[in-house]
């Protein structure tokens, strides 16, 4: 067979979508996604939202926001319902939800609340509903519909979900194929993917399919073993990124998300960190916040499709870190 030249674009009869050729792979096409936030525009274009967390000295209930296709400095949004550190996020492309979380003081608590945003808007959250189990320190990803909790400090191999555009609790979906807390999670519209983690910290990716229940199924490999990082993703690839090993990592990996395998490094971020939360558009990757000898409020991206390092974006409201972040134009969408 010969060498399929760069750019080449065919028609997918399995997915009935026209894909190009990008010299390693073979990218689908975004046929529909939100305004991608141009100079010009009025609208607010790909935000990126960022919730909850932990500043140097106590648990933060801050939401703020920034637009994904520009640079700069984030801007308030709301609150989320209660201040807490470990919480999660997913979203549709109109519904950002932060779900569970912990605090350990002045007594000790751990939420198994579910709140909702408007991503377009401003404002502070409103309740949901709750999950299926009070957890924090796990991950969550999503499609256009079906929001996915997976992992966590309690009963840590749980899978629940929730469908986005209504209210209510969430209902289990299945379960990890090991329990970990503290990994990162990322979507295409049909798979969700589940990466490291611990406990005992382990480099293994899970996978499962987002309209349908049951049990995760392997993936492949990070391409090292870690907790406390984050993953975000396009249609078509997911990148993890940060972590620790207990070493502090600021490295990037990158799976194709419809095949199974190992990661491949995609490159590093700005600073090493972990704890870190990450958003997306179809185009970009944002890592925010994060630990390293301090709670972080730096703001990196990356152009997904591509590999290289991460470039300075801004910085957040204030440095925190067990975060939680998501778009309404991620891969998933």
């Amino acid at each position: 067979m010969s060498e399929i030249p760069r750019g080449a674009i065919r028609f997918n009869t399995d997915s009935n979508k026209p894909e190009l050729w990008d010299g390693s792979q073979w990218a689908e096409f975004q046929l529909s996604t939100p305004n991608l936030g141009r100079g010009v525009d009025t609208g607010p274009g790909a935000r990126g939202v960022f919730g909850g967390g932990v500043t140097p000295s106590a648990n933060t209930n801050v939401i703020d926001y920034v637009t994904i296709s520009s640079t700069g400095n984030a801007q308030d949004f709301g609150d989320v319902t209660t201040a807490r550190r470990g919480i999660t996020a997913c979203s549709s492309s109109t519904r950002g939800l932060f779900a569970g979380g912990y605090q350990s003081s002045p007594t000790v608590v751990t939420y198994n609340v579910i709140d909702y945003i408007t991503i377009s808007s401003t404002g502070n959250a409103q309740d949901f509903g709750d999950l299926s189990v009070a957890r924090g320190y796990f991950s969550a990803c999503s499609s256009s519909t079906r929001g996915l909790f997976g992992g966590g400090s309690v009963s840590g191999d749980t899978i629940d979900y929730v469908t986005i555009s209504s209210t209510g609790n969430a209902q289990d979906f299945g379960n990890l194929i090991t329990s970990r807390g503290n990994l990162g999670a990322c979507s295409s519209p049909t798979r969700g993917l589940f990466g490291g983690g611990g406990g005992t910290i382990i480099n293994s990716i899970d996978f499962v399919t987002i309209s349908t229940l049951g049990n995760a199924q392997d993936f492949g490999d990070l391409t090292a073993a870690r907790k406390g990082l984050s993953a975000c993703s396009n249609a078509t690839r997911g990148v993890f990124g940060g972590g620790y090993t207990p070493t502090i990592l600021n490295v990037v990996d990158y799976v194709t998300i419809s095949t199974t395998g190992n990661a491949v490094k995609f490159g590093d971020l700005t600073a090493s960190r972990y704890y870190i939360s990450s958003c997306s558009s179809p185009t970009r990757g944002l890592f925010g916040g994060g630990y390293n000898a301090g709670s972080s409020n730096v703001l990196d991206y990356l152009t997904i499709l591509t590999q290289g390092n991460a470039v300075d974006f801004g910085d957040l409201t204030e440095g925190r870190h067990l975060l939680s972040s998501c778009s309404n134009a991620h891969g998933g969408l």
